[in-house]
This record gives structure tokens, sequence and C-alpha cells, in this order.
């Protein structure tokens, strides 16, 4: 289907563009959201007629999310999370979360659809994440997931926790290994330590 494109959108064009995308993206997505317009004549001659309040509206927004761009870019939030002894949290990080962090730290002006996740994270870490407050700017902010605080105070100064916490399990444990058993199996018992077997 061809629109004509009311804002920028990323990887397709600029305001006023004539662009050919899938009849579904169009549908759901652009023409409900007022992002699009279908291209004909006559949507073609409103749109060059509001042209000028369309261009001077978007530069409005733009400057608005300039603004608070500065309080956003390089923000940096903590959430703390249980995970197994290998850092995978016990569930997943996901947009909704990150918004609420942010609307925790006073941050109220950004929204789910602002924040740009490529997949949930489901990692202890720090993590840079997108947030999108205007198609024409956008800001990285700063995810630590930790256990504790204490662990998201080691995780920003580059420690990698984890590794840490594995170098302590590898000095203070050592198994006993069997090269004849199956995997999976408990090292053989000594002969010494075997119990005496009853003879059926």
């Amino acid at each position: 289907m061809e629109i004509i494109l009311l804002e920028r959108i990323e990887k397709l064009g600029a305001i006023g563009d004539v662009v050919t995308v899938k009849d579904g993206y169009a549908r759901n997505y652009l023409l409900p959201n007022k992002k699009a317009l279908r291209s004909n004549n006559a949507n073609k001659a409103v749109f060059e007629a509001n042209r000028a309040r369309i261009e001077s509206e978007n530069a409005a927004r733009r400057g608005d999310a300039e603004k608070a761009a500065e309080g956003v870019n390089g923000k940096q939030i903590v959430l703390i999370r249980q995970s197994s002894n290998a850092g995978h949290l016990y569930g997943s990080v996901a947009v909704r979360d990150v918004v609420e962090a942010l609307h925790a730290e006073g941050i109220t002006n950004v929204t789910k659809a602002m924040v740009v996740l490529e997949r949930p994270i489901k990692t202890l870490g720090v993590f840079d994440v997108k947030v999108a407050l205007h198609p024409e700017v956008a800001v990285t902010i700063t995810v630590n997931v930790a256990r504790s605080p204490e662990e998201a105070e080691l995780q920003s100064q580059g420690v990698d926790v984890m590794a840490e916490m594995f170098e302590k399990d590898e000095t203070g444990f050592t198994e006993e290994y069997d090269p004849n058993a199956e995997p999976g199996e408990i090292a053989a018992e000594t002969e010494e330590d075997a119990p005496a077997e009853d003879e059926a």
C-alpha cells in the first residue's frame, strides 16, 4: 500500500515522503496512529494544504523532546532481580519494568512506546537501552540489573560480578573425578567407603 508519511519513521522516510509498505503495517499501525495517510489524490491535496502546519507541529514536538532528552540521556536505573547462580534471571526485564523504574526516578515523560528493547533482558549485567522521545530524538539510558544494590554498585564500576563469583566457587570446591563415570553420574565411591552389598 502506498502511503504519505505524517512524521519521520525510522527506515521508511521523512514527513511528506510517499512510500510503499505492507498492507497490514499500514492498516494496523501507521493509519490508526495518524502517522500516515493513504496515498491518493485527495489525501495528497489535503497534505500539501496542511504541510506547513504539520511540519511546524513536528518541529515544536521535536523541540520539547530535545529539552526532555537532557534529563533522560545517560540516566542509569538499577533493577534488583533474583537470578540463578549462572546469572540467568527468574523471569525477565521488559519495557514496562524500565518505564516504571524511570517514573520512580521522577522521569514521567517516557512511555512504553518510546522504549526500544530489542528483546527482554534475561541475565544480570549492565545494558544500554534506546529511548525514542520523538521520531527524530533518541537517547540512551543504562539499565543495571543486579541481585542487590551492592552488586549494582560493583557492576556500575565495571566489575563483572558473575565472573568474580565463579572464581570464588572454583577455589573453594573440588570434585572427585572418575574418568569411567557416565555423564551426570556421581564419582564412584572407593572400595573402603562402599557399604558391603547384601548377597541375594
